[in-house]
């Protein structure tokens, strides 16, 4: 007969109060999300500008642009190092420790953000190699943010706002890609105030200063900025106290490091320890004993977040191919390269203010009282609804009259991926799983997510090309069309939403209980009581 048994100080967190530690180490972990998805995005800011420096085709109508093989390389070779980071770190958090692994990815991000803005090579295709190198393994250590930075969030919280702090840790997403458009913005214009230059049609030489290749660089090494301020905060987090109390088996230091970090005073009482029969501390990852506790609740986190990020990269990282194929951008040909690269980041940073970052901040507050369950499907059903709306009437949308109405309803299907499953993909894989496989099954759900992306962001580059060969970018064959590519990410938002039913609702659930770790045979004696304070 099993019997739940949870250990004190664990019970302490899921029912302490919310405290300032509470809101540094949203701070904390945020800042390495702010610079996850200003690395990630703020690349689709530069491809134009590197198409235009190192890839000009003398006596071409159109300004130059990057190979359909160099393009996607450029776009996916990070989330290829973030797929590997997300399973190697959620491995490397479940054995060493989540505090063990987090300053090594934190010191990726700044040395790569930094080698990225110093790609140097004598010719294009050197400079590009260099650049997927460092992108590479800036992506590494992007993907290890992912589950270290959730579990560590989930496993501090208490019960009742857990789902808020763990959002709201995501939510950083939000500004790191409006500091993205920003950085862009403010860059692009004071190169364009210092150096002016004729539009392509009128020179097209002149039109790409020289001192364009400076811009790029600039803006990729930016990145290293706020993820070198929380370094040193990382460094001084102590262990999370259910790792130590539940995977080092250590209540006593459990309770001397919560000690440390939140208002509680604790007293721990020795009793003669007797051998305890916990079922889930028996069974291995993927044996199974977890396949039939957590098989389908592993399957419904990944192949969600695999469905999601089909749909929101292919939307986020090819924006400005959306805003030019609708005519909300002019023609390239008709800009220098720096007014080209101002206007695309205005646009997406109207987008972002607009539509991506209010929907992060509504699944904040309203996380913890309609739920996660209740949120993924509402984000999944309105992304198939205006994703439809575009794609239908698409020719209706072109029209130069109706081109805000498409940018309104195309910045609300950001809201709702992020009030949606782009934040509650994030938050659930934290929540369900046990202590010891906590940051490995986060991983493998983010990996999913980011092989996901990675046929978004080759796939879509492909597909969105016109279907008549003449109107296809240099170098691509003809596609299936902005129109039938909108349509298909529709059909992916509805399948998302079926999957979404694969998934348990955590809402005011303590992860002892939502990952069975209480359950204990017989009448057992659990060792190293605790009075816990607050």
């Amino acid at each position: 007969m099993a019997k739940e048994q949870q250990p004190e100080v664990l019970k302490v967190l899921d029912v302490a109060k919310t405290q300032f530690y509470h809101f540094t180490a949203v701070v904390i972990s945020g800042m390495g999300f702010f610079t996850d998805s200003y690395d990630l995005f703020c690349i689709s800011l530069v491809t134009k500008l590197l198409g235009r420096i190192y890839y000009h085709v003398e006596g071409s109508a159109k300004p130059g642009s990057l190979p359909p093989n160099v393009a996607a390389a450029v776009n996916g070779v990070a989330l290829c190092g973030t797929l590997a980071g997300q399973l190697f770190f959620g491995w490397l958090g479940d054995k060493l420790g989540r505090k063990g692994a987090y300053g090594i990815t934190l010191m990726l991000m700044v040395g790569c953000s930094i080698g990225s803005g110093l790609s140097f090579g004598s010719s294009p295709t050197s400079v590009i190699a260099t650049l997927c190198f460092f992108r590479f393994w800036l992506g590494f250590g992007i993907g290890g943010d992912y589950p270290l930075s959730a579990t560590i969030m989930s496993e501090y919280a208490n019960k009742r706002t857990r789902g808020a702090f763990i959002a709201s840790v995501f939510a950083m997403q939000g500004f790191g890609i409006l500091a993205g458009g920003m950085v862009a913005i403010v860059v692009s214009s004071i190169f364009r105030a210092l150096y002016h230059a004729d539009p392509y049609s009128v020179d097209p030489i002149g039109s790409t200063v020289p001192q364009a290749d400076y811009v790029w660089r600039i803006i990729l090494m930016f990145g290293a900025v706020p993820a070198a301020l929380t370094f040193y905060s990382r460094m001084k987090m102590p262990e999370t106290p259910r790792y130590t109390a539940l995977v080092a088996k250590d209540q006593t230091k459990a309770c001397q490091d919560m000690a440390k970090v939140l208002n509680v005073e604790i007293k721990e009482k020795q009793q003669v320890a007797q051998p305890q029969n916990n079922r889930s501390s028996k069974f291995a990852l993927f044996s199974k004993e977890f396949l039939r506790r957590h098989g389908l609740h592993l399957l419904g986190t990944a192949s969600t977040w695999f469905l999601l990020d089909i749909a929101y990269y292919s939307q986020n990282l090819f924006q400005k191919d959306i805003f030019s194929a609708v005519g909300w951008l002019p023609s390239a040909s008709s800009m220098s390269a720096l007014d080209e690269l101002y206007k695309i980041a205005r646009a997406q940073t109207l987008i972002a203010l607009c539509g991506t970052v209010p929907g992060y901040w509504v699944t904040v507050f309203l996380i913890d009282h309609i739920g996660r369950f209740a949120i993924q499907l509402i984000g999944f059903f309105f992304m198939t609804v205006f994703m439809f709306v575009l794609a239908i009437p698409y020719h209706h949308w072109t029209r130069p009259e109706n081109n805000t109405g498409f940018i309104v309803i195309y910045g609300l299907t950001f809201f709702f991926a992020n009030f949606g499953p782009n934040s509650t993909t994030f938050v659930i894989p934290a929540e369900i799983f046990p202590a010891r496989f906590r940051s490995t099954c986060h991983g493998i759900s983010a990996a999913a997510g980011k092989a996901g992306a990675i046929i978004g962001a080759f796939g879509f580059l492909y597909a969105s090309q016109n279907q008549d060969k003449a109107k296809t970018d240099a170098g691509y064959p003809p596609g299936i069309g902005m129109r039938n590519s909108l349509i298909v990410l529709g059909v992916i938002s509805i399948l998302g939403f079926f999957f979404t039913f694969l998934v348990p609702e955590s809402k005011g659930k303590s992860l002892e209980e939502m990952s069975r770790e209480n359950e204990v045979e017989g009448d057992q004696v659990q060792p190293n009581r605790v009075e816990v304070t607050v």
